[in-house]
């Protein structure tokens, strides 16, 4: 083989070693990436979610996908046992049994992120069943703010930054594709009239 040629068969190698090494790392990187988007609290893999992307721990060790509920509105609440907004529960079944056939679901996330939750998730179920007769979906106690927060709560936080819980009883509606369709404060209650117009847009499709 001349030296011209033993060159050219080098290169070759080389290139091919090169396109090998490089179809490797992208079929590594496909791996990573999933795995990153899914711990990550933040960048364009979580913006491109919904909240169908997302599950909750239930109150009693379950577990709860929302995108079981595609195709219906979704009315998320992080609520507290001990707070002085507590009797939004009642409004919230209210709308709970006002309109769940019509297709809304309600969920409460007990969180204790402001203090003002009890112990336990037993705790918490009792108090609910006991006191406001809850029997709309309770997710377990849930961290709602900071870095440590639910991937939900992260996800919304990226979508919707200015719009973030303070407080107990922030509600986060639901569009049926999955997207956000509105955010309202915790001293809104769960049936004021800005409230109710939202799902029943929302129900009318």
């Amino acid at each position: 083989m001349t030296a011209s040629a033993r060159t050219r068969a080098t290169i070759s190698r080389r290139e091919l070693l090169s396109v090998g090494f490089l179809a490797g790392s992208a079929a590594l990187a496909g791996t990573i990436r999933p795995v990153l988007a899914e711990a990550g609290s933040t960048g364009p893999a979580m913006s491109r979610r919904n909240a169908h992307s997302f599950s909750f721990e239930t109150i009693d060790g379950g577990r709860l996908d929302l995108a079981r509920f595609r195709g219906r509105p979704i009315l998320v609440v992080n609520t507290a046992s001990r707070c002085g907004f507590t009797a939004q529960y009642e409004g919230l079944q209210n709308l709970h049994s006002r309109y769940r056939d019509a297709g809304l679901v309600v969920i409460g996330v007990p969180s204790n992120d402001f203090r003002q939750e009890l112990a336990s998730n037993e705790e918490v179920a009792a108090f609910c069943e006991a006191r406001f007769g809850i029997d709309f979906p309770l997710t377990a106690i849930s961290r709602v703010t900071g870095a440590q927060a639910h991937p939900f709560y992260r996800w919304a936080r990226e979508v919707r930054p200015g719009e973030t819980p303070r407080w107990n009883f922030h509600k986060y509606l639901i569009a049926p594709d999955g997207d956000i369709a509105a955010v309202f404060a915790t001293t809104t209650a769960p049936e004021h009239p800005h409230v109710i117009t939202a799902i029943e847009a929302l129900l009318r499709g």
